[in-house]
Order: structure tokens, then C-alpha cells, then sequence
């Protein structure tokens, strides 16, 4: 399974995608070293997320692609 970047997960999906337990998530929550957002009573994470916590060098190259098409795309619509 690929991990999107700009996709929302649930807690189960990322647990999934981790190949952690349920106990390890909630470990990871608690010690801040994955971030979530608490919807109602439900956790939901973003795919940066989880990259960021799998491999820092990938994040770090998505954010600079992602960081260099904002950047043409502002230059681009300010001719307009």
C-alpha cells in the first residue's frame, strides 16, 4: 500500500500502513512523535505525517517538490 501524502487516514489505515499496534500508536501519540488530528472522538492522520515518522529524506524531498510547484504556480497567476 502506498502512502499519499495529502491523504487523510484513520487510525486503523495508519496503524496498516505502519505495521504497528494499536498499543504502539497510541504510544507514538503520547510521546509526540507522530501527529494527528482529533475529529469528535476519532484520530485522523495525514500521509506527511507518516512519511515524516518513516523517512525523514522522503519527506523531505516531497516537501521540496511540493515547495517548488507552489512556487511556479504563484508565479504563473501572478500574470495573470
Amino acid at each position: 500500500m502506498e502512502i499519499k501524502p495529502n491523504s487523510v487516514y484513520t487510525t486503523t489505515e495508519a496503524q496498516d500502513l505502519l505495521k504497528i499496534s494499536s498499543s504502539t500508536m497510541k504510544r507514538l501519540l503520547k510521546q509526540g512523535l507522530i501527529r494527528a488530528n482529533k475529529i469528535g472522538k476519532q484520530y485522523r492522520f495525514l500521509g506527511h505525517d507518516l512519511l515524516k515518522l518513516l523517512s525523514p529524506e522522503v519527506d523531505e524531498k516531497v516537501t521540496n517538490v511540493y515547495q517548488k510547484v507552489k512556487m511556479k504556480t504563484i508565479e504563473k497567476t501572478k500574470e495573470w
